[in-house]
């Protein structure tokens, strides 16, 4: 788990989707009422939520440079499904892609994506390396090639595994 700030604008939400999930503990705070409501998602859209949450991470898993860890739907297939619409600001004519409804998780993460594409954060939104990891972060590093969430946790992991393989 990350000790960074969250992500910038938009990313945000989608940090937060993709971090629902600790991998390796197994706790899903989609289970719990208080997870549900934080991102505004209902009983009956837990599954949706679920299928866009680990779409997401495979693709913040290829930002980093790595395959998916199991088979997912397309993200763009899921993203296709999202009414967006033009938004444009009448007083200093600036567009964005914004929610056709403001309350899916899907319209939000569509045009988050979109925000973030035109910023062009997109592609710093990474999950880490670590298999027992994969949490969202956002890679502020000037070179853009950040592989870990966190450097004291699993950068450490990592480089100890490292080290003790170059003695055996």
């Amino acid at each position: 788990m990350s000790e960074r700030s969250a992500a910038p604008g938009g990313l945000a939400l989608i940090e937060s989707l993709v971090n629902t999930l600790d991998i390796e503990t197994g706790a899903d705070s989609l289970e719990t009422p208080q997870g549900r409501e934080r991102l505004g998602i209902t009983g009956a859209g837990l599954a949706d939520a679920r299928e866009l949450r680990e779409s997401l991470r495979a693709v913040l898993l290829a930002h980093a440079g790595h395959p998916p860890h199991r088979a997912v739907t397309p993200l763009g297939t899921l993203l296709a499904r999202a009414p967006l619409h033009v938004a444009v600001d009448e007083r200093d004519g600036s567009a964005r892609l914004a929610p056709a409804e403001e309350g899916p998780l899907l319209s939000r993460v569509a045009a988050a994506v979109a925000e973030a594409l035109v910023a062009g954060t997109w592609t710093r939104l990474k999950a880490c390396e670590a298999e027992t990891c994969h949490w969202a972060y956002y890679d502020r590093s000037p070179a853009g090639r950040g592989r870990w969430c966190s450097m004291q946790v699993c950068g450490a992991r990592a480089k100890m595994r490292r080290y003790r393989g170059k003695g055996a």
